[in-house]
């Protein structure tokens, strides 16, 4: 549109400046050829007659100087303002050839300089001198600036009134697409219930809105069938599990020989192994299943009611439990019982692969906008290559395949924290270990009053903490109950 109208516009203006100096330069011819009709018996008789007085009224009415001069140059009458302007000595010899003359052909607003006209007096074919006049440009100057902000005026409405009418078209057909970005985003953050509007844009757009939306409802289908699938199996096959149990247990008095009974002890130790791994499956559906809605919890106070629920599992297996670091409150944002799930699953690892006489410490701080939850251990650790396949469902490190777990720990700790925004991260421990770290959220929303979680179980004694960490969060407080451990 712009390029349009400096294309178009350019040569109007130039016309328009033309014309209006056309116009000027016509008058002034016409007065030129007067006073040159006058001037005539002035130059052979050498009698002024009324030539001088029109000169004088004509600059008095008009503004406009002029004068009279003679084959020579020289000025004969003149008005009693006539000065030699720029192009008046141009014009005068031109006139003085027999021609008339005037210029500039077009006055531009930026040019100064008069409008020169000059006509030759002529007698019987003889020249004898000529008129010339030096008229002021500034009105045509004003006259040819007022028509060119004019046309920028309008050439401006006109590209307004195209950006705006693009705007909306492009808006029209574009906001289905924003929209459609919108919700994908939304889908991909856990909300699998946005949907696009299908009443807007184009009708290709609108097929495609449409489109969409039956796709994240064939998604969102599958994938609640397929969790429902795995929860429901894991759900029905504990009835007839548990009676499996029952009638291999009823089975042991009646075996007396020695390889017998130790089959019988491997049969309940494999029934034991696939209930937990239908709990763990159980346990991940239902993570997996949950709707990312966030609640408050004071992960300090988690912290501490974990650590006392698993205090005396490590106690038993003669392995130091303690929480070395927390500050008095630490709120951060989570879906419910992310916290306390996760943790359980690290300690139980911890402490599982710890072995007798390892040492297991829970720390809580305040780091990188959120909440960290450490867990180091002194075990065996994972190599670098195992790091990366430790959140894998039902994988085992090759040299723990005998112990007991079902290989999903780690895996429902990884879904509920992604599900949190928060992020798991291991790394191994100096001098040897494994540090396996939860960042979660933190929540900074000051308040008046903060109602911290309610740690249940015996009390832990905790080393001296870091400083406070940040302001308590009033939203939602989520009580950090002792939830039972999850098998890994």
């Amino acid at each position: 549109m712009v390029l349009v109208l400096v294309a178009l516009g350019t040569p109007l203006a130039a016309t328009l400046a033309t014309r209006e100096t056309e116009r000027i330069r016509a008058d002034r011819l016409a007065d030129a050829t007067r006073f040159a009709s006058l001037a005539g018996p002035a130059l052979r008789d050498g009698t002024n007659g009324p030539l001088a007085s029109e000169l004088h009224s004509y600059e008095e009415l008009y503004g406009i100087d002029a004068a009279v001069v003679d084959r020579d140059g020289s000025a004969v009458i003149s008005s009693p303002g006539w000065r030699w302007a720029l192009g008046t000595r141009e014009a005068l010899e031109v006139a003085l050839s027999g021609q008339q003359t005037s210029g500039p052909d077009s006055v531009w607003p930026w040019v100064d300089g008069p409008i020169v006209v000059a006509v030759p007096i002529n007698d019987g074919g003889e020249v004898l001198g000529a008129v010339v006049t030096a008229s002021p440009a500034d009105t045509v100057r004003r006259t040819v600036t007022t028509w060119w902000l004019l046309l920028a005026a309008l050439g401006l409405l006109a590209v307004l009134a195209c950006v705006l009418t693009a705007f909306g078209l492009a808006g029209w057909v574009l906001r289905p697409i924003t929209e459609l970005d919108a919700v994908t985003h939304e889908i991909a953050e856990g909300d699998r219930g946005a949907r696009v509007q299908h009443r807007l844009g184009p009708p290709e757009l609108r097929r495609l809105a449409a489109s969409f939306n039956h796709m994240a409802d064939v998604v969102s289908d599958v994938m609640d069938r397929q969790r429902a699938f795995v929860a429901h199996a894991s759900h029905q096959l504990r009835n007839p599990l548990t009676a499996l149990r029952l009638r291999v247990e009823e089975l042991g008095p009646s075996l007396t020989d020695a390889p017998g009974r130790a089959e019988h002890q491997l049969a309940l130790e494999e029934t034991d192994r696939l209930a937990l791994l239908l709990d763990g499956l159980l346990t991940l559906a239902r993570a997996e299943r949950r709707e990312n809605q966030r609640v408050t919890v004071d992960a300090a106070a988690v912290a501490v009611s974990r650590v006392a629920a698993w205090e005396p599992l490590a106690r038993h297996r003669s392995v130091t439990l303690r929480l070395v670091a927390a500050p008095a409150t630490a709120y951060a944002r989570t879906v419910p019982t992310a916290i306390d799930q996760a943790l359980d699953a690290l300690i139980d690892n911890a402490v599982k692969f710890s072995g007798a006489g390892g040492e297991v410490t829970v720390s809580v701080t305040a780091r990188d906008g959120g909440i960290v939850l450490a867990v180091r251990d002194t075990g065996p650790g994972m190599t670098r290559s195992q790091l990366g396949q430790a959140t894998e469902r039902f994988w085992r490190a090759p040299e723990v395949q005998n112990v007991d777990g079902a290989g999903l720990g780690l895996t429902i700790a990884a879904v509920l924290v992604d599900a949190s925004d928060g992020r798991l991260t291991m790394h191994p421990n100096s001098p040897r270990g494994l540090v396996a770290a939860l960042w979660f959220p933190m929540c900074t929303e000051a308040v008046d009053r903060a109602t911290p979680a309610a740690a249940t179980g015996p009390s832990v004694p905790v080393e001296p903490s870091t400083p406070a960490g940040p302001a308590a969060c009033a939203e939602s407080p989520a009580a950090a109950g002792a939830t039972p451990p999850i098998p890994t």
